[in-house]
């Protein structure tokens, strides 16, 4: 089969790989119909994640019809078509009974290496690095799902795939992030970055009952996304001060959550942001954290930062003065994304909502490297890129 593959940093080759196989009884082999190019999928991409192997297929939102059962999958049947969530997840450890599905403790078999860094490992992911499982990813004509009696969602006929792909990721992990955010009737709240995870954040807040949503990006097609189709109040932070404006909006309170929505690749100016972007670079640090600073600082007291966006390791300059002082509190996570799925499948269906909107640009999954350079450069005004195999 075809699959687009990881080489090096700003190095993909879509190549004819091996076909994935049934390994265990819990798997299915899914025919992919549709797979996404994920804001998360950059940092790969330009070599932030480690543990990746020359040859590693990538990919994390995607979605097709099942091929192939493991004889112990009972839910799932030949033909059948489903969306995929990205974290892997056996359904049955102490953590997934609690519903925390990304925690999973059964689906990442380099836990080791994780532990290592981050002190306890998170589930597996597909196509994330050996960090996270190694798994193959899909972007890709085939994938291999383990515990696929569990995670896929089947999907009945008469929804698009751009409707419901969402669901694999991006939708569940915008859901998550604002209702972290307890968000009350009048509230304000500020969203970073209105890439698809953060357009998606826009629509989520208003549909959990914000009053006000502010969002802040430079590039002028995504804050024209977000007033447009997000109906939110935008800010450009290359020609205001963020701080200032987000005080003079909320009469010198702040937000009351601010939501980062952006991670480790953020972008600034002035002396901060050469700072941030000299460590990186020297790795002195492995994120910048700009975003998530500002978001700190403008949140009102008692207020709630949400943090959607990929951190993978260190940074630096973390205010913690400011969220102890001022009672803030931080949530984040890989989203537990099998919980929201069905959840949100029906806001689908009720026409509460349409993610398909942040779709910008289809392509084969033979373009999947031109994809990725045009999303990482936000060329041709691209905000989504989706691949058919």
């Amino acid at each position: 089969m075809k699959a687009n593959c990881w080489y090096g940093k700003n190095d993909l080759r879509v190549e004819q790989v091996s076909d994935p196989e049934i390994l265990n009884p819990r798997d299915a082999i899914i025919k992919i119909t549709s797979t996404a190019i994920c804001g998360s999928d950059l940092h790969l991409y330009d070599g932030f994640i480690p543990a990746m192997e020359k040859g590693d297929i990538l990919g994390h939102e995607f979605m097709g019809e099942v091929v192939d059962v493991g004889h112990a999958v009972k839910n799932l049947k030949i033909g059948d078509r489903v969306v995929v969530p990205f974290p892997i997840s056996c359904g049955a450890c102490f953590f997934c009974r609690k519903h925390q599905y990304s925690l999973c403790e059964n689906s990442n078999p380099n836990a080791v290496m994780a532990e290592k860094l981050w002190g306890h490992s998170p589930a597996g992911i597909f196509g994330y690095s050996h960090l996270v499982g190694g798994y193959a990813g899909g972007q890709a004509e085939y994938a291999r799902v383990p515990f696929a009696d569990v995670g896929p969602l089947k999907i009945a006929n008469g929804f698009s795939d751009e409707q419901v792909l969402f669901l694999s990721d991006i939708f569940p992990t915008a859901y998550m992030a604002a209702e972290a955010c307890d968000i009350q009737a009048g509230d304000t709240v500020a969203v970073w970055g209105c890439g698809p995870v953060g357009q998606l954040t826009i629509k989520s807040a208003y549909l959990l009952g914000a009053e006000r949503v502010i969002a802040i990006d430079r590039v002028p097609e995504r804050l024209r996304m977000a007033r447009e189709q997000g109906g939110a109040h935008t800010l450009d932070y290359e020609e205001v001060d963020v701080y200032d404006a987000l005080m003079n909006m909320t009469g010198g309170r702040g937000p009351d959550a601010c939501i980062d929505a952006v991670g480790m690749e953020a972008h600034g100016h002035g002396i901060q942001y050469a700072y941030d972007h000299a460590k990186q670079a020297a790795m002195l640090e492995t994120d910048r954290p700009i975003v998530l600073r500002e978001a700190i600082m403008a949140c009102r007291n008692g207020g709630t930062v949400s943090v959607p966006g990929v951190y993978g390791g260190f940074v630096d300059k973390f205010p913690i003065g400011s969220v102890m002082n001022r009672s803030l509190t931080i949530k984040t996570g890989q989203t537990h994304v099998h919980r929201y799925m069905q959840p949100l499948l029906e806001k689908v269906r009720n026409g509460e909502i349409d993610p398909s909107f942040i779709v910008t640009h289809q392509m084969r999954l033979e373009d999947a490297p031109a994809g990725y350079e045009m999303f990482k450069h936000k060329n041709d005004e691209c905000i989504k890129v989706v691949l058919k195999p």
